[in-house]
């Protein structure tokens, strides 16, 4: 094998990019990166002119340029937005082309899991940073704790990509180090986990109100709130029986409820465009969602439909965003969300040398010798800039060297898979050390018996 295709060249791909086209000029590969903007796949390339490698627009919805630099590769890396990767998938396996994504594996996906066994090809999903390292790290320690005798009661695993203190200028306290799109549309759904034993659902206009307080080492306290379905991951981890098993999100305090309060007034909602949305105010926009019985200025009314003072916190958070100002809309028939995904765009911008901040905390409670232990788990890592961000960097690093492994014939597991598997997850985590990607580990008695 030596020819690579990279789909997508957005914000999470440059450490990605990176990485393939250093070990491509190592191992003589040739590397194609295909985006929609064929400019911003060329800047990621630079300063690689001795490599094999050539920069392409694609419209992936186009079939027919789609299938042909598919069938000239040996290995897919799929960078694009979630729903694209099944187009994919479907030339993959005409092809017979091996295929990774950092996306969650959809039931679509998973349903050509027999093909792709078949015919012997490697279709890995959930292999960046969550879905990704959570499912390696996680996997290995439990791994570990299992191996000695142990008998794990409780897992809770939460992820944030956040703003770095020193970078932190706004009172959210938060801004875009991924995908805008995915965190305005993030938590849809119902959420679901186990905790002591019982079935837990938090319906997506309850999720953010319901979160809880997590203490970070070396960082203080953090909020999460429950991610997805935490239910899909008992068998995975080898958890079968677990008393309680919770995914969630971290954000900095006071984040969650704002947020609340933007989906408790309809503002992340894509299902309806509102007409002539060009022709509003900010301020006509949000006087749109009051009541029509009830009285007194658009703020006031605004903040008794979210049942807060006027002059609270979350208040000052939706005033800070525009959202009360004449400044006129700019977006044409938009929906709610494309609206707010706007605003945030020019609000939480990250600045040339703003630096980001990934968390990542595990909290393993377990069973050893008659005696009950907590372990946690924790990684951190800051980026340099707005260019080279950590969350570019743990979501670009798992794919690369993965697709390395591949490449090299070092990986065997056919069929569609995520990185639970000791095959995968022992040479990804070691090698990801290198690159500071490294967990901090305490362990303590807390129950002798």
């Amino acid at each position: 094998m030596k020819n690579i295709l990279i789909l997508g060249a957005g914000r999470s791909a440059s450490a990605l990019i990176d990485y393939v086209l250093r070990e491509a000029g190592l191992h003589h590969w040739s590397v194609v990166v295909a985006d929609f903007d064929q400019a911003l796949a060329q800047r990621k390339i630079r300063g690689f002119e001795q490599v094999d490698v050539k920069a392409v627009h694609l419209d992936v919805t186009q079939a027919g340029e789609r299938r042909r630099l598919i069938e000239q590769a040996d290995l897919v890396i799929s960078l694009l937005p979630a729903h694209l990767h099944i187009l994919v998938a479907y030339d993959c396996l005409e092809f017979k082309k091996h295929l990774i994504t950092a996306s969650y594996v959809s039931n679509e996906m998973y349903r050509l899991s027999a093909e792709a066994l078949n015919k012997e090809l490697i279709f890995l999903g959930e292999m960046g940073l969550d879905p990704g390292i959570d499912h390696m790290s996680a996997r290995q320690t439990i791994a570990s704790i299992q191996a000695k005798g142990g008998k794990i009661t409780a897992f809770r695993s939460s992820t944030g990509g956040l703003i770095a203190p020193e970078s932190d200028d706004n009172p959210w306290h938060y801004k875009f180090s991924w995908n805008p799109r995915n965190v305005v549309l993030a938590g849809k759904g119902t959420a679901q986990y186990l905790y002591e034993g019982s079935l837990r659902y938090i319906p997506y206009y309850r999720l953010f109100k319901e979160h809880r307080s997590v203490a970070i080492p070396g960082l203080g306290v953090l909020e999460e709130y429950p991610n997805r379905d935490s239910l899909l991951y008992r068998e995975a981890y080898g958890l079968e029986g677990i008393p309680t098993l919770i995914r969630g999100t971290l954000r900095y305090p006071g984040f969650c409820d704002a947020w609340h309060a933007l989906v408790t007034i309809g503002l992340t909602d894509a299902s309806f465009p509102i007409v002539d949305s060009d022709k509003l105010t900010y301020r006509q926009w949000m006087h749109a969602y009051v009541g029509r019985h009830s009285s007194g200025t658009t703020e006031e009314r605004i903040a008794a439909l979210i049942g807060v003072p006027v002059d609270s916190e979350v208040m000052y958070k939706l005033r800070w965003l525009g959202l009360f100002t004449e400044e006129r809309i700019q977006r044409e028939h938009g929906t709610p969300a494309d609206l707010l995904e706007d605003l945030l765009l020019r609000k939480w911008q990250l600045k040339p040398h703003d630096k980001d901040l990934v968390v990542m905390h595990h909290e393993f409670e377990y069973e050893l010798d008659g005696k009950k232990h907590c372990r946690t788990s924790t990684l951190q890592m800051k980026g340099q800039d707005a260019q080279d961000t950590a969350m570019s960097r743990l979501v670009g690093l798992p794919l690369g060297i993965f697709a390395k492994l591949v490449m090299e014939g070092k990986i065997h597991a056919a069929g569609v898979n995520i990185p639970v598997i000791p095959e995968i997850y022992n040479p990804l985590l070691e090698e990801l050390e290198e690159y500071g990607v490294k967990f901090v580990d305490m362990d303590r008695v807390v129950e002798e018996a």
